[in-house]
């Protein structure tokens, strides 16, 4: 569908890193746009750790995912600093980078598997001790026998990030409705509106970008977004315990992964752990026990840190862990989603891409493997 330049209103479902990125870019552009969430930046986006991780995220048969991330992670500084401008406050790039560090010899080996698969892409990332990783972040402690750094890799401080597009979507002129979105309506041929928990809203264009809820919001979407639940922790530094890292420490203890992403305030968020159990967002037991004990593993000082929260969150998984992003059912239907462990990492390309869509333009290169419609089969046969 071709946009015309009198750019038409738009109403995104959905107000996580993802829906608050495409409002905000579309309303600078010009257009008139609605957000509906009955809990603005909330749901994973604000559980998460804020990794901007192509590199050491990547994995064999997803070089799609990993060309898509690092067009996106080259486009994070320009967006922070553009976001920052137009929200009047900090976007919460840090730009420290990230090691990878392995306890034991299989996951050593591991890590010599995944660095040299990069080195076959021409993605060299550079093979350390653990006394070399230790003079890079004395944190990490006598377990850590080897690893990698990784300085393109970066971060985020995800609250700091969800205010700031939150700020910048206001001031832009969005308008804000806190209500839930139960179902995208069209006539068989176009959108027409969106049923919410209050009045149905009328709608021109609508982006659904509801993360793990999107599948329920139209049939074009059924079974093609799933809720993948994840566990984070908290920590804050104390007087008189060990310096927290400066970089972003991912880690592999006895082949399971851990990270641990630094904030500004000497905290750090401990994550994620990865179970496929539904809507169920209640934190468990063994899930912090884990959690804390490989991190001790990693970074020993932590022991005397104080536990300031536990959540949990639903990552938007699919069926092959691209995204979701493209023109979906009825003319005038949008989606931005199913971005998995990658929402954060993802949102100024994605934003590109609906900016782009919107108006009727193609897509940046990478983006292209991310169009739902290379679903359609599946969904035509479910019907």
């Amino acid at each position: 569908m071709t946009i015309p330049r009198s750019m038409p209103r738009l109403t995104v479902l959905g107000a996580g890193v993802i829906g608050l990125s495409c409002a905000w870019r579309a309303a600078a552009a010009g257009l008139t746009v609605t957000v509906l969430d009955p809990a603005p930046a909330s749901g994973a986006s604000w559980v998460a750790g804020g990794m901007l991780a192509p590199v050491t995220e990547a994995w064999p048969g997803e070089e799609e995912l990993l060309e898509l991330g690092s067009a996106s992670v080259r486009r994070w500084p320009g967006f922070a600093e553009e976001l920052s401008a137009a929200a009047g406050r900090p976007a919460g790039l840090r730009t420290e980078g990230t090691v990878v560090a392995a306890t034991g010899a299989g996951d050593r080996a591991e890590l010599d598997t995944l660095a040299g698969y990069l080195a076959r892409l021409g993605r060299e990332v550079e093979r350390l001790s653990g006394r070399e990783l230790r003079r890079l972040e004395p944190a990490l402690g006598p377990d850590v026998r080897g690893g990698l750094a990784v300085p393109g890799d970066l971060a985020v401080d995800n609250r700091l990030l969800l205010a700031a597009l939150r700020a910048a979507a206001e001031r832009a002129g969005v308008t804000f409705v806190d209500r839930a979105a139960r179902a995208v309506l069209d006539d068989g041929s176009r959108v027409t509106g969106v049923r919410t928990d209050g009045p149905d809203v009328d709608a021109e264009l609508v982006l659904v970008s509801a993360g793990a809820h999107s599948a329920a919001l139209h049939p074009a979407l059924d079974g093609l977004v799933r809720p993948v639940k994840g566990e984070i922790l908290r920590l804050a530094h104390r007087p008189g315990a060990f310096p927290p890292p400066t970089r972003t420490v991912r880690a592999l203890v006895d082949g399971r992964p851990v990270y641990a992403v630094p904030r500004d305030s000497g905290g750090l968020v401990i994550g994620a752990t990865q179970a496929e159990t539904g809507f169920d967002t209640e934190v468990t037991v063994g899930g912090v026990r884990d959690l804390l004990r490989d991190a001790e593993r990693v970074l020993p000082g932590i022991a005397e840190y104080a536990l300031v929260e536990s959540a949990a969150g639903l990552r938007p998984g699919s069926p092959d862990n691209l995204p979701l992003v493209g023109a979906v059912g009825p003319d005038g239907l949008f989606s931005a989603t199913g971005h998995g462990r990658n929402g954060i990492l993802l949102a100024p390309v994605t934003a590109d891409a609906v900016l782009a869509l919107l108006r009727g333009e193609p897509v940046p290169e990478p983006v292209r493997a991310a169009d739902p419609h290379r679903f359609a089969a599946a969904v035509t046969a479910r019907r």
